[in-house]
């Protein structure tokens, strides 16, 4: 970005200060902190004034994308709006501090308490944690108790495989082999559903766990969801929802009711509270009762009318973070539950399909290729119009104002652009970026050296990506 937004190191002048520290006095530094952690030189730090770094961090943020700037339509991440109450009443909490006594904290231990029993009435589950600090540390936590599940009962060596289909997210087999595990892949049919009949052969004694996430991250519901589960647990394979899409679901049909065992819930995503930005996110679990005495220690729990950190669990696996969790998430979350409700949540839900399947019709319409052209849920999967690429689309949309939607994911599809238009997106909304996309796709075909260039009004262009993936440079170098 030089010459077009300079750094502070480019800003900086020196002699310019915009605060200066207290001085130490007489203190030997050098005794108090050890002569081998003081430097010899200064630091080579931007010298320049208060005014000149809030103007510059400022002006950055104005040229972030949000969900409060645009449209932000990115698949399976569920980017949906936060609403201020829910800023408002995490803003209340901002001076607990983790080591008080929880005498003195019953409000917020109460608010745990009932969040975790909303979210097991929400997904059918019998018992819920908190601890696990994002998605992917929920699906850790889940697969570290299913684990724990197989060797309380002597089977622990013999089942250390799980299964994952083709379409899942990527972190599904991470997660499952840090805990452990190998990973199998399971294909998709042809309609974009497991194919049920590889299922059913890969099924066997050595089978811990199969990961799935329903609907799938083409949006499209498992229709045979009850048959593959009760083939699994035939078997005694264990069942793992992934919670990433619950946002399509929720107060329609609940994963505990289906037949799962265990699953993560994105409280960033789902339950609308802020998602992106390196953090924080939240990720509880929730278990059915065979797998709940394993849960992380401490969870919250009633006694009368106190609630207090329960420690109490012999089977527990452990503690997955420190602390109990990312404490103003789950006020957020618990604020949103409280302000719509059963019906509101129901609705929630509803008018994502709504929004997803409008969406889909009219890009459809525009020339846009719908592989699994069926009723889908919360999100859907599309290709560009013949000639056109899915990351030259994605690059367009930056020069007209909106984030681009996930691309090349799932694997299966080519091409892929993969659109979740979320529930809080009104109908003039999505015309208007149905009426950009069309425009992406006349004038690509028109032009392709036009749209093989853009984005043109962006601070930084295309970048060099092989590049940037083999020499990465991790840090800034004062000579560079």
């Amino acid at each position: 970005m030089k010459g077009d937004f300079p750094t502070l190191f480019e800003r900086s002048r020196s002699g310019r200060r915009g605060t200066r520290p207290p001085s130490v006095g007489d203190v030997d530094l050098a005794a108090m902190l050890g002569a081998d952690n003081m430097r010899s030189e200064p630091a080579r730090l931007p010298e320049l004034d208060e005014l000149s770094v809030v103007r510059h961090y400022t002006n950055l943020s104005r040229r972030q994308v949000g969900v409060d700037t645009s449209f932000y339509p990115l698949g399976s991440c569920t980017m949906k709006y936060n609403p201020r109450a829910s800023e408002a009443a995490a803003a209340l909490f901002t001076e607990l501090h983790p080591y008080q006594d929880p005498e003195s904290v019953q409000g917020a231990l109460q608010i745990i308490y009932e969040l975790q029993e909303y979210l097991a009435e929400i997904t059918g589950m019998d018992a819920v944690t908190l601890q696990p600090a994002a998605g992917a540390h929920g699906e850790l936590t889940g697969m570290m108790l299913i684990r724990a599940y197989h060797e309380s009962r002597g089977e622990g060596e013999q089942r250390r495989v799980v299964l994952v289909p083709d379409s899942a997210h990527g972190s599904n087999p991470a997660s499952s082999m840090m805990a452990g595990f190998v990973v199998r892949e399971i294909p998709s049919g042809a309609d974009g559903e497991v194919d049920l009949n590889e299922l059913r052969a890969a099924l066997g004694p050595e089978v811990a766990a199969i990961m799935l996430t329903n609907p799938n991250t083409l949006g499209l519901f498992e229709r045979k969801i009850l048959e593959l589960i009760d083939a699994a647990h035939q078997q005694g394979v264990q069942l793992y929802y992934d919670g990433a899409n619950l946002n399509a679901i929720m107060g329609w049909a609940r994963p505990g009711d289906m037949g799962f065992d265990v699953i993560h819930l994105n409280l960033h995503k789902t339950f609308s509270t802020p998602h992106g930005g390196g953090g924080p996110g939240s990720g509880p679990v929730g278990a059915k009762a065979h797998l709940a005495p394993f849960l992380p220690v401490p969870t919250v729990k009633r006694e009368g009318e106190r609630y207090l950190f329960d420690y109490d669990r012999p089977q527990t696996i452990g503690r997955m973070r420190s602390f109990y969790g990312n404490f103003g998430v789950m006020v957020r979350a618990y604020t949103y539950i409280r302000m719509l409700g059963a019906a509101g949540l129901k609705r929630s839900s509803a008018l994502a399909v709504l929004n997803a399947n409008y969406l889909r019709k009219k890009l459809k319409d525009a020339g846009y290729i719908i592989p699994h052209d069926r009723l889908c849920k919360h999100e859907f999967v599309a290709q560009p119009p013949a000639g056109l690429h899915a990351l030259d689309v994605a690059k367009a949309l930056l020069d007209y104002g909106y984030h681009p939607p996930t691309i090349y994911f799932p694997l299966i599809v080519k091409e892929a652009l993969m659109i979740e238009p979320t529930e809080t997106e009104s109908q003039e909304t999505l015309d208007e970026y149905v009426t950009v996309m069309a425009e992406i796709a006349r004038r690509g075909q028109e032009d392709p050296d036009w749209i093989s260039h853009t984005p043109y009004s962006t601070p930084v262009r295309r970048l060099d990506e092989v590049s940037a993936n083999r020499h990465p440079r991790l840090r800034w170098k004062p000579e560079e």
